[in-house]
């Protein structure tokens, strides 16, 4: 198997970062997700690089909902990226880390009331997904006494090859306002007292494998912009998304890089804003792709068994990583404390959650595993603590970052206590 140059065998055992997973794994215990933050600030490196050396005004602004640590978005922060955000906890999540009100995007396709206030009343820019939308936020800013500023998203009503799930620019998608209205509706903000059109918005999927869809996408954008602009709306931002994909399958995926992504990309960009006379500044919310495969979830088998077919059954199930059994997904596998051993069966992994679709991965070759060895799942940094739950009373299990030579927990594991302390007893019960 092909792993990334921050994953690396020594002595038998898989290292993230040089540290050990196995002595990761007895020291803080399993399951347990490891993050390297060196190799998250590598990443936003890379898209800052190839994104910057082409267009001047470029601003990165992290998709949170991948991954919304406080550690991974403080570290982030440092780097200077922003954020898109997609609830109120996601914008108090990216203020705490230290991001810049400027740099961030209020997302959402169903913002409540409280959502749009605390927008307004921290001076966020909202992606406005309605026309209705767009009156409650008129109304929230004029009774704060505020200005708010906006951009629309736009449903450019674009295919792209991923899972339909996370397909968001398709013209059925819940998400956005289709392109063919969108001059109607930036008229429909110009004339609100307290709303300011400045920017543009779109997204099209997650886990995109092939760039020519962006591409695409950012001909409709920079064509919309040219109608705006010839509307008198004065466009400061105009935002891609995100949704570059990162090759789950390791051997055979494609790996597109942010230099592929730019080098197709951004040329078209450019030339469409120049066509419109305006220089806004180009942003991008990549969430996967900057930390999917910067984390492994570390998983100890309980035990084994041979039935209609052969299994491993560990102590991490979709209660810590949906993604197999919400999207069929497919993630890679090393036994950590036997990395370099022979192939020798196939096993289906399973987890000790209560539900026959508990399957972290179906029909694996791996060596011979038996009651105590430590699996890592790989490329697990995005949408896998994000998305996990409480689900059969289980608490969730620890994080730990690591930086060069050190490590530390970025969240510690919860207790049964944890689960049960928003819990009340209602007065019939006492």
């Amino acid at each position: 198997m092909k792993l990334p140059h921050h994953l690396t065998i020594s002595d038998g055992h898989l290292h993230i970062g040089g540290h050990d997973c196995v002595a990761l794994a007895e020291k803080y215990g399993t399951p347990l997700y490891v993050t390297s933050e060196d190799r998250i600030c590598e990443l936003f490196k890379n898209y800052q690089m190839a994104l910057s050396g082409r267009y001047q005004k470029v601003q990165v602004l992290y998709a949170a909902k991948a991954n919304g640590n406080l550690a991974v978005m403080r570290a982030l922060a440092q780097m200077g990226a922003g954020a898109d955000v997609f609830s109120s906890g996601e914008l108090h999540m990216a203020l705490g880390a230290g991001m810049r009100v400027e740099k961030l995007l209020f997302n959402g396709s169903s913002k409540t009331p409280d959502d749009l206030w605390l927008a307004v009343e921290k001076g966020v820019r909202v992606s406005v997904d309605s026309l209705d939308e767009l009156h409650q936020l008129d109304a929230a800013a004029k009774a704060a006494g505020k200005v708010a500023k906006i951009a629309f998203r736009v449903n450019p009503a674009l295919d792209v090859p991923t899972h339909p799930k996370i397909a968001t620019g398709l013209a059925t998608s819940k998400f956005g306002i289709p392109h063919t209205e969108i001059p109607a509706a930036y008229r429909e903000a110009l004339a609100c007292s307290h709303v300011k059109p400045i920017g543009l918005h779109c997204h099209i999927g997650s886990q995109i494998l092939a760039i020519e869809p962006f591409a695409r996408a950012a001909q409709v954008m920079v064509r919309i912009a040219k109608e705006l602009t010839g509307m008198g709306v004065k466009l400061e931002f105009i935002d891609l998304g995100g949704g570059l994909g990162i090759p789950y399958h390791h051997d055979t995926d494609p790996s597109p890089t942010p230099e592929d992504y730019a080098v197709k990309v951004v040329p078209i960009f450019k030339a469409g804003v120049e066509a419109c006379g305006i220089a806004p500044e180009l942003w991008v919310e990549p969430g996967r792709s900057l930390v999917a495969d910067s984390t492994v979830l570390l998983t100890r088998v309980n035990s084994t068994k041979s039935a209609h077919k052969r299994f491993a059954n560990v102590d991490a199930g979709f209660n810590l990583l949906i993604r197999p059994a919400m999207y069929d997904a497919y993630h890679e596998l090393v036994v950590a404390n036997k990395a370099d051993a022979a192939v020798q069966m196939e096993y289906t992994v399973t987890g000790p959650i209560c539900e026959t679709g508990d399957i972290l991965a179906a029909d694996r070759k791996l060596p011979a595993l038996a009651a105590g060895d430590i699996i890592a799942v790989l490329d697990a940094g995005a949408y896998g603590f994000a998305m996990s739950s409480q689900y059969n009373s289980r608490p969730r299990c620890p994080e730990v970052l690591i930086r060069g030579t050190e490590a530390a927990l970025m969240r510690r594991g919860e207790t049964v206590s944890d689960i049960t302390t928003t819990m009340q007893r209602p007065p019939w019960q006492r």
